[in-house]
């Protein structure tokens, strides 16, 4: 599904081929499927109005009217069925359910980086909350909203809060201005409290991997440590040198060279299939010899978020990888090995990394620079992939497909989608 202005538009994965067309009232600000993907809502945050509309009966519709309080987020539930939106100041959480058309309240939601959080199997959702100054989290439980569990947190400002895989364990973090990394049990219990030291700039990300076994944590020292889910004590740090002294590390450098013009081939005008292939700049990927010294960036220390720290992690499906970014090197991409705890692999770019996603079936990372290029990396080696078209078309964000089959590049204006054929076992 994508959305043009006010209109919503909804086409076949595979062929891109067009299903259905709805009209909003308004500019779509935001959209997302239902877990079933029967249904999916239209956010028109300056109306303060949610629209849904059904797969299977595209005549019905709803029309969710938060009137004079506003909207400022909305979202479904894990089971499809109930869209949670968030009023303007974080007021009040309304709960809309479409089957009973029945509303319910959750109050003092926290204004935080995540502050509503499901567990995977949609069985209970945490909620951050702030009242008389103090930080608390509510655990309800998704079936019928009921509150399991309130209990207030060792924080001075709460800055999100993430569930484990498997449900049993909720990671709290504190706001940058103080370490913090507090760990609950469901039922609202203490487990463990780590901090790794106190006065510089605390947390910047987290990423638990897929077993929920290893909770990393990414730190404004340019430091990653991962604390196991038996003592939850740390194992180990991963740093992020400006400089790749290590032989079993292989550095992967992305180079671009401009292309040969066959004289013989070109007519005059030559045509657009053929100019684009004649003068476009292609790339590739070399492998540096060690050691290799990154691009350093200084940070500025006298403006509000620097670019400092690690900013994006992620595991792989498979939990044998994890990929990192330090953003005081914002060209390379850093794979770890977490059966070894060693680096793998650093990719260098020539533009800053905007955004990398795992494929969700194998370790296959996909990487964009705001460039018209998507860059794959598996443990058989790299490729870089050039989006054809008319035009720059710089991809900022890519999402795969829950099959790993493709993935959707997005521009600022415009989207493709990347098909990728998978080898026959």
């Amino acid at each position: 599904a994508s959305c043009v202005q006010h209109r919503l538009v909804v086409r076949d994965a595979s062929s891109l081929q067009l299903l259905q067309l709805y009209t909003c009232l308004d500019q779509i600000q935001y959209i997302e499927w239902s877990s079933d993907s029967l249904f999916i809502l239209c956010a028109l945050y300056k109306r303060g109005i949610v629209q849904v509309w059904s797969l299977e009966q595209p005549a019905w519709h709803c029309r969710i009217d938060e009137g004079s309080a506003g909207l400022v987020a909305s979202c479904w539930s894990p089971d499809g069925r109930h869209i949670l939106n968030t009023t303007e100041f974080h007021l009040r959480i309304t709960v809309w359910s479409l089957c009973t058309k029945s509303v319910s309240y959750i109050k003092y939601p926290k204004a935080c980086q995540q502050g509503v959080v499901f567990t995977k199997d949609g069985r209970y959702m945490a909620v951050a909350e702030r009242r008389d100054c103090k930080d608390f989290i509510s655990i309800f439980v998704c079936r019928n909203w009921q509150l399991l569990r309130h209990f207030d947190t060792e924080t001075q400002d709460l800055s999100g809060i993430e569930w484990a895989p498997n449900g049993c364990v909720l990671a709290a973090w504190d706001t940058c201005l103080e370490y913090k990394v507090l760990l609950y049990s469901l039922d609202g219990r203490l487990l463990s409290s780590f901090r790794a030291y106190e006065w510089p700039l605390g947390v910047k990300s987290i990423a638990w991997s897929p077993s929920s076994q290893f909770l990393a944590i990414g730190s404004f020292d340019e430091k990653v440590r991962i604390l196991n889910h038996v003592t939850w004590k740390k194992i180990t740090e991963l740093d992020h040198p400006a400089t790749i002294a290590s032989k079993k590390t292989i550095v992967y450098k992305e180079v671009e060279k401009s292309p040969t013009v066959d004289t013989q081939r070109l007519s005059f005008p030559p045509t657009r299939e053929l100019a684009s292939s004649l003068f476009s700049t292609q790339s590739k990927y070399d492998i540096s010899q060690v050691p290799v010294s990154l691009q350093y960036v200084k940070p500025v220390a006298d403006r509000a978020n620097p670019k400092v720290g690690v900013g994006m992690l992620a595991f792989s499906a498979d939990n044998y990888f994890l990929a990192t970014k330090n953003d005081n090197i914002p060209n390379a991409v850093w794979i770890w090995d977490i059966r070894r705890l060693k680096l793998s692999v650093v990719l260098e770019q020539l533009s800053t990394i905007q955004c990398f996603q795992w494929d969700p079936c194998q370790p296959r990372l996909a990487v964009c620079t705001g460039t018209s290029r998507v860059y794959l990396w598996s443990p058989a080696g790299c490729m870089v992939v050039q989006v054809p078209g008319e035009g720059d078309f710089q991809i900022v964000s890519l999402s795969w497909h829950s099959s790993g089959d493709s993935m959707v590049l997005l521009s600022k204006d415009n989207f493709c989608v990347c098909y990728l054929e998978r080898e026959e076992v």
